[in-house]
């Protein structure tokens, strides 16, 4: 942790808070493209051990979020958007975030072992690190390709999920990964676009900071642009099916509409309406991956009703 200090206020912690510091609505993501995994997979689990699979990768990565919080209380304490979060508010201590995320790293990996197979639980430990150390103690602060690298923390999910089915890693759970790994950037760029601010205040070398909104209105787009495949492609994978290409070309489409709006746009235009287009841009990237992934869920569906 960095020797910037955090105000503490003296104060006693409520459930609430200790469940914030989990990052809950990352944690849905990571549950919901997890379970996806698990439900595409083709080898039939059974339910208690399907629901304990997902379970513990859920406490996995709110083991992440603790340690996050952890490590970036200082800047969280600079930057509006985080500032309320429990450990820079002072409702819970840096060093309980620190034990609580390294007991439920700990927990989780041991008890997936136990209920899948230890690919799995070596998969959500390389996760952990990977978040923990790798992109929050090290690229975050580093490079202004942190959130490009860094995102491969989130995009492994839906691998553990197939892993916890069939003890191995194929082609779907490969492309699976590539399409939370190249959504990653344009998503959390349109985000910095109209929160820059904050990371300026912060130190933070993202993008927008080190090389400017222009730099990354043009990275936005060649980003997505190289999404596109690969969302095609899972969706003529052997998980995908006609829900899922429909999904991929109707989703697609949109999200390159808003990267070359976004691309167009001068900096006078973006002050001038509050970059409006990048936050409706952010916005439908939270869809984006909710509605491409239930395509999945639905083409297996179909499958198992013999339609397809």
């Amino acid at each position: 942790m960095t020797d910037a200090t955090v105000t503490i206020r003296e104060q006693e912690a409520q459930f609430g808070d200790y469940f914030a510091l989990l990052k809950p609505r990352v944690m849905s993501l990571v549950v919901f493209t997890a379970l996806v995994g698990l439900i595409v997979a083709p080898v039939p689990v059974h339910p208690f051990v399907g629901f304990c699979a997902i379970l513990f990768i859920a406490v996995g990565a709110g083991a992440s979020g603790a340690l996050n919080m952890w490590w970036d209380a200082d800047i969280d304490a600079v930057m509006r958007r985080t500032a309320k979060r429990p450990v820079p508010s002072g409702k819970v201590t840096p060093d309980e975030a620190l034990a609580i995320g390294v007991a439920l790293s700990g927990l989780s990996v041991v008890m997936l072992a136990l209920a899948t197979n230890l690919m799995a639980a070596a998969l959500l430990a390389f996760t952990i690190f990977f978040y923990a150390v790798i992109y929050t103690m090290w690229l975050k602060r580093w490079t202004p390709q942190n959130i490009v690298i860094g995102g491969a923390a989130g995009a492994f999910p839906p691998m553990i999920g197939w892993v916890a089915a069939t003890g191995s890693i194929s082609v779907e759970a490969a492309l699976m990964f590539a399409l939370i790994f190249m959504w990653t950037p344009p998503h959390f760029w349109a985000l910095a676009l109209f929160m820059r601010s904050d990371y300026d205040d912060a130190g933070v070398p993202m993008l927008t900071v080190t090389h400017g909104r222009r730099v990354t209105r043009t990275h936005i787009l060649a980003y997505t642009v190289l999404l596109v495949p690969v969302a095609v492609g899972l969706g003529l994978s052997g998980v995908g099916g006609p829900v899922t290409l429909v999904a991929a070309l109707a989703l697609n489409a949109w999200f390159l509409k808003g990267a070359i709006a976004i691309w167009r746009r001068d900096e006078a235009t973006a002050e001038a309406d509050a970059y409006a287009v990048e936050k409706r841009f952010f916005r439908f990237s939270l869809s984006y991956l909710f509605l491409h992934f239930g395509a999945l869920v639905a083409d297996a569906a179909l499958r198992g009703f013999g339609v397809i």
